[in-house]
């Protein structure tokens, strides 16, 4: 299987060096890029067809959420995992509503950065222990009812929750005895409710807003 394409987007030179180092003595990723503000990043994306890009949060100019929109909305293929120095909530939904597919600390540890990167190839949405964590905190003290458009049905809960388990359409069918093509249509459903574009962006913000278990890591 060929390494990863990374595109990195941080308005910090050293930030970049050290991730670029890091990656680099690992097989399974290549760094084919670097930015340092939105327009870059775009730019770059565009030159470069990354498969992942790593966009900073707090991009001089527009932000990192916002690039993320558009760099979605123009080439939604690319995967984008926010790095961030803030373990922020609030920023964290914005992100995924904007696109991003995983969310990640930047003080986490370099094992626990590859890994979870890694993730994103067997399916995962990589979101740092510590961020879940609190994530799961705040949610458990709050009670706060699902906003209309988050009505899920007890049926596209357990869709959900299947494929944040990382289980394929076939494998859902075949679990919930229903045929892969319900299987699609309750996905439908449930990305037309949350106002999300993929299945992994559903299942990262069922884990942010505790209403799935984290995935086992494998």
């Amino acid at each position: 299987m060929p390494p990863l394409r990374l595109l990195l987007v941080d308005d910090h030179a050293l930030f970049r060096d050290g991730l670029v180092s890091l990656l680099s003595y690992q097989d399974d990723f290549t760094v084919v890029g670097e930015a340092e503000n939105a327009d870059g990043a775009l730019t770059q994306a565009r030159a470069l067809g990354p498969d992942i890009v790593l966009m900073d949060i707090e991009l001089p100019g527009e932000d990192g959420v916002a690039a993320t929109q558009r760099l979605k909305m123009e080439m939604p293929a690319v995967t984008v995992v926010i790095l961030t120095a803030h373990d922020d909530t609030q920023t964290l939904f914005e992100a995924i509503k904007a696109g991003a597919q995983g969310y990640l600390v930047k003080n986490s540890r370099s094992r626990e950065l590859l890994d979870q990167l890694r993730g994103l190839a067997r399916g995962e949405a990589p979101i740092s222990r510590r961020m879940a964590a609190r994530i799961l905190e705040e949610v458990r003290g709050q009670t706060e009812a699902f906003a209309p458009e988050e009505e899920l049905t007890a049926r596209e809960m357990e869709v959900l929750e299947l494929v944040a388990s990382r289980l394929s359409n076939a494998e859902i069918a075949d679990r919930l005895t229903v045929s892969e093509h319900t299987v699609k249509n309750h996905m439908k459903s449930i990305l037309s409710k949350l106002h999300l574009h993929s299945r992994h962006q559903a299942a990262a913000y069922g884990v942010a807003r505790g209403w799935l278990p984290r995935p086992p890591r494998t």
